[in-house]
């Protein structure tokens, strides 16, 4: 049984739903019970047996009124066209805690890359996490399949299976001879990368900003097509906005967040200097409508707070206060600090921590009303 429980399972929140996910190294079936429904990992009404992570998709409510799941495995011995030959059902129950609706805990953690145990310190050093938000270049890059575990293992050491995370891409995910299946790996929407989600009182979009330089780069060797897929995410914001009832002037909603790897509201330099017309509208779509309290985001490495009124960095337009959050050193001694959160009503604690289980800084943030 070991074998296939090695990990606990992640439990990612996108759209309505928790997608439970698991790293599964020999061929079986998965499926979970919640109650008395079993969710299975099926493609159009087969079981998946071949594929190196399993899914399964369980409404949001649902979980969080019953707070506990049983994660079903059978393995395969031998998977034929008659008669497949399966052993016995391995099952294993995991308490489930839902976000509280007050003094919410959560913890970032961004460009690690490959790096598990350093990050993990980082969070521990914060204290008690009730979701965990990976925001992007959690791996190296998309070209060795067998590294997207350590986004599991991270999941597993910290969360146990039994609170949920916010899953967001980064760029150096998009390279590799496994990037375009890296949708298959992690957590995804419909098979986008791209999403909102809600937890407790908190909502909250994924905006994926895709590759960091311009298309033609000769880095990608023509191997990215983001400008279109960012073009799609606008069509997106504008679809959230339509339906904003159901979004994020939903009944309940206190913190309204948005998550990016990439700070789009700031312009890097050359050759970094990409898509100013798109991200701006980003900007004055979020501004004007959503009106976030805090956007979190990674990408530059560095640990540090962006207010609204600093314009000088905000180039592409000002949403909220932007928390860049997460930074590491490799080498002999491999280093990683994040960034945590404590959402209470109409205020944000920030509070940066490190794998050397030191507090960097404080800061507060006061939500307008």
């Amino acid at each position: 049984m070991n074998e296939y429980f090695n990990l606990a399972p992640a439990v990612f929140a996108v759209d309505k739903y928790y997608q439970i996910m698991m790293p599964c190294e020999k061929p079986c079936l998965f499926f979970v019970k919640v109650g008395d429904k079993c969710y299975y990992d099926e493609s159009n009404g087969i079981m998946r047996s071949i594929n190196e992570i399993h899914r399964v998709q369980v409404p949001i409510k649902e979980l969080d009124e019953l707070k506990e799941y049983t994660v079903c495995i059978r393995p395969i011995i031998e998977r034929k066209p008659y008669f497949t030959e399966t052993e016995k059902v391995l099952e294993k129950t995991y308490k489930f805690y839902p976000v509280p609706e007050k003094n919410v805990r959560a913890y970032h953690i961004s460009d690690s890359h490959n790096l598990v145990v350093e990050p993990v310190k980082a969070a521990e050093a914060f204290g008690d996490i009730d979701f965990l938000i990976l925001n992007g270049d959690i791996i190296e890059h998309s070209g060795d399949p067998s590294k997207f575990i350590n986004i599991y293992e991270i999941c597993s050491l910290l969360m146990k299976g039994e609170k949920p995370t916010v899953f967001s891409r980064g760029n150096h995910d998009l390279r590799g001879n496994f990037a375009e299946k890296f949708a298959d790996y992690t957590p995804s929407y419909l098979g986008n990368t791209y999403y909102s989600f809600r937890l407790g009182n908190i909502w909250g979009i994924l905006i994926d900003c895709g590759e960091d330089k311009a298309d033609e780069n000769a880095e990608y060797g023509f191997t990215v097509a983001c400008h279109v897929f960012r073009e799609r995410q606008t069509e997106f914001l504008n679809k959230i906005i339509e339906n904003k009832e159901n979004e994020y002037a939903a009944d309940g909603v206190i913190n309204k967040l948005v998550i990016s790897h990439n700070p789009f509201t700031h312009v890097l330099v050359h050759p970094f200097d990409i898509e100013k017309d798109i991200f701006s509208e980003w900007t004055r779509l979020l501004k004007e409508n959503v009106k976030p309290d805090v956007m979190i985001c990674g990408h530059l490495h560095e640990i540090n707070v962006y207010y609204p009124e600093n314009t000088e960095w905000n180039t592409n337009g000002s949403i909220c206060p932007v928390v860049v959050g997460g930074t590491i050193k490799r080498g002999d001694v491999p280093y990683f600090a994040g960034c945590g959160y404590i959402f209470n009503d109409k205020k944000i604690e920030i509070v940066f921590t490190d794998s050397n289980g030191v507090t960097l800084r404080k800061e507060q943030l006061q939500i307008a009303e």
